[in-house]
């Protein structure tokens, strides 16, 4: 790990557990349907001093879209309540591993706080090597936090069908090759399948390690390379709602390009509407 990684390992958290800037964050989250309850299971194991990110709540709700970018004043109520505050080094995980801990990094620097990691390995690899858990609710004390909204990491619709015509971003979709193709339905009523015209794939699995870990920066490099992504440009991420987009921003924060964007509506948006064109097939 290198002070530019946006990564930290369970040994580098275990020690500073206890520091007094330390805010540890749980961005637990499931698709619609998964048979699991991330409060509940917050309440009953959590890492110690972990307070607990809603990311469906922590959103717009005026969106017809999921977990849609909360506007910078929502944003910063609720992570003052929470206790993450101005000054804080945020370290988020969840119970999957890496995935919707990479949203809620991307949303932290979408508001203008770059010191934000991510647990390598999540809750899974903590639990695992004997880490220490504790239960309840969280009491956090609340802090200041003032957000400073980065336009230049999201993406909306009308920005990547600009893109088509402009060419400017690569467009990386880290949904499973058989949505990205079109073979296999997409998992929300109503959506086409298919892809955004131009773009490659790159699905979570690739960029991880067998426990969950994110790759080393030389095999994320060969992953995108071999999609025929060329790291040095500008992406722009995608994937079905967001949340799986932003583990390909934080792949490429490790390789050294932290400014990758994000497409927040994702194919939730872009496959619903009616004058966006759809490809199928292999990149």
């Amino acid at each position: 790990m290198t002070l530019q990684d946006p990564l930290v390992s369970t040994a580098w958290l275990r020690d500073h557990l206890e520091a007094p800037d330390v805010r540890i964050v749980d961005a637990s989250w499931f698709m619609p349907g998964t048979p699991r309850d991330p409060k509940a299971e917050f309440l009953l194991a959590h890492i110690p001093g972990a307070v607990f990110f809603d990311i469906d709540e922590i959103s717009d709700e005026t969106s017809p879209l999921p977990h849609m970018l909360p506007s910078p004043i929502k944003f910063a109520s609720r992570v003052r309540k929470l206790g993450l505050g101005d000054g804080s080094r945020i370290v988020v995980y969840d119970s999957l591993g890496i995935l919707p801990a990479a949203r809620v990094w991307w949303t932290f620097r979408a508001m203008g706080h770059e010191d934000v990691v991510v647990l390598d390995g999540g809750l899974p690899k903590w639990i695992a090597e004997g880490h220490p858990i504790e239960d309840g609710p969280a009491l956090p004390q609340e802090r200041h936090f003032t957000s400073r909204y980065q336009a230049d990491i999201v993406r909306t619709a009308q920005q990547m069908k600009r893109n088509l015509e402009t060419g400017r971003e690569q467009v990386v979709d880290a949904r499973p090759a058989g949505r990205f193709t079109g073979e296999t339905p997409e998992p929300r009523a109503g959506l086409r399948g298919g892809h955004i015209p131009g773009s490659r794939n790159i699905p979570l699995g690739d960029m991880l390690a067998p426990d969950g870990t994110m790759l080393s920066a030389d095999r994320l490099a060969a992953v995108f390379a071999a999609a025929g992504v060329d790291v040095a440009k500008p992406v722009a991420a995608t994937c079905g709602s967001g949340i799986t987009a932003s583990v390909v921003a934080l792949a490429l924060a490790r390789l050294g390009h932290p400014r990758a964007a994000v497409y927040d509506g994702s194919w939730t948006e872009w496959g619903g509407l009616e004058d966006t064109p759809v490809v199928t097939g292999p990149a």
